[in-house]
């Protein structure tokens, strides 16, 4: 799609609506000419060329790649009226957008009845599960993988609730014998387990776990932040295709956080948090008397910790939802793409006499670390670090990150490597763009070349 067409259309349509409400002058105060904002917006538009090409095959470090052309134009043409969905008078074309996305979200999870609603961050869709966690068990903590994201750890601390980091297997998934002991002490209410984690990407035997937490008492949140869409690839057919088991038992799990941010195409400020029971609803109960007034239809801000959320972000997670839904056909293929040059990488690897596959991939992380002599972890993390930083300053550029994994991960995976320290880093690439997919033998090579 032509991006600066439909920019332009957006203004237009804001313009067109605008109208219908009559003509006004705008305040003098707000006034800003041409001829002022030309060298100021000069100035912005070159201070942002200090980032990495984000947009580029070339690029595949961090968790980072532009929103869709339609998830621009759509947060732009709502941000021009600024909706707040926090209440249906502040915004009450994209709360009804919000609410149809999150039900396809949802649906994409097999939830037969849900109550959820879009979020600034996963952190905060994090928070707000562990919230309601809290409050459904009162006075019991959380156990989660030692390989989960940090963000449980800080927000048991925010919340007041004991979290339990539970050791990870030799795969990086939730060690579900170390967490039947923790189970076994009675005081974890809460079990978080993760399909992607954000360091390996990989997925927790959520079809194992979630039966032994059930025997437990314990309720169970799924944190998909990262991986959550790479549910539309289970049973697939293709080397893509995921083992199904872990994905469909997420809708019998209790709720469940995903980042359209990430996988979903959005700009940052998209997180989502889905409940599987509506009842949930109560743990938010509380009263606003100046926004809840235009309506006796559920307000999102009464099912929700945070207050004005942008109704943009809504808005352009609907319209891209209406071209790539999140379907295997849609979305899916998206994923797909990513999923098979993580793959394809990991063969190239597997045969390098420079470079050896540090796990093999589950979704679209890619894991690995130069061969070094000696073959000592020292070396390798030194090594890993060289490459990093050459990369970025190379006629050639190739942008990759760095994980660092404990003496004893590494050992687990690699015992041929001597532990002369706690630990090394190993370089890990995301290759989330599907452009990826037609550019991995360069990465190798770059890679490679680097050594």
């Amino acid at each position: 799609m032509d991006l600066n067409r439909w920019l332009g259309e957006a203004t237009q349509a804001v313009q067109d609506w605008s109208a219908d409400f009559g003509p006004y002058e705008p305040h003098l105060a707000l006034k800003v000419t041409d001829e002022a904002f030309a060298p100021v917006f000069a100035d912005f538009t070159d201070r942002l060329r200090d980032n990495y090409p984000f947009f580029h095959p070339r690029y595949a470090g961090q968790m980072l790649k532009p929103p869709h052309p339609a998830a621009v134009v759509g947060y732009l043409t709502a941000m021009l009226i600024n909706p707040n969905n926090h209440a249906l008078d502040g915004g009450p074309a994209t709360a009804r957008m919000e609410r149809e996305a999150v039900a396809q979200l949802a649906a994409m999870f097999g939830f037969d009845t849900h109550l959820g609603h879009l979020t600034t961050s996963g952190t905060i869709a994090n928070l707000e599960a562990l919230f309601v966690a809290r409050e459904s068990h009162p006075g019991k903590g959380v156990a989660y993988s030692a390989e989960a994201h940090y963000t449980h750890g800080r927000m048991c601390g925010v919340l007041g609730m004991e979290g339990h980091a539970v050791p990870a297997d030799d795969a990086g998934r939730i060690d579900l014998l170390a967490l039947e002991q923790v189970l076994g002490t009675g005081r974890v209410g809460t079990v978080v387990l993760t399909v992607g984690t954000t360091g390996l990407g990989a997925i927790d035997p959520v079809h194992r776990a979630l039966p032994l937490c059930r025997r437990y008492g314990a309720r169970v949140h799924v944190d998909a932040a990262y991986g959550g869409f790479f549910t539309l690839l289970a049973g697939a057919d293709g080397p893509e295709a995921l083992a199904p088991e872990p994905w469909r038992a997420v809708a019998d799990c209790d709720s469940v956080v995903i980042d359209p941010h990430k996988h979903g195409l959005q700009p940052y400020g998209c997180g989502a948090v889905v409940f599987r029971d509506p009842e949930v609803g109560r743990f938010y109960l509380h009263d606003s008397p100046y926004t809840y007034f235009t309506s006796t239809e559920l307000h999102l801000g009464e099912i929700s910790l945070e207050c004005s959320r942008a109704g943009a972000a809504a808005a352009a997670l609907w319209l891209t939802f209406q071209l790539l839904p999140p379907t295997p056909q849609g979305l899916g293929r998206v994923l797909a793409a990513g999923r098979r040059a993580a793959l394809r990488w990991a063969e190239l690897i597997d045969a390098s006499d420079l470079l050896t596959l540090y796990q093999q991939p589950e979704l679209d992380i890619v894991s690995y670390f130069p061969a070094v002599e000696p073959a000592v972890l020292s070396a390798v993390d030194h090594a890993s670090a060289r490459i990093l930083s050459d990369g970025m300053t190379a006629r050639d550029a190739v942008f990759v990150s760095t994980l660092r994994a404990s003496a004893d991960a590494f050992a687990r995976r690699h015992p041929k490597i001597d532990r002369d320290t706690d630990g090394a880093r190993i370089l890990r690439s995301v290759l989330m763009k599907p452009e990826s997919e037609h550019h991995v033998e360069q990465l190798h090579t770059a890679v490679e070349r680097l050594i």
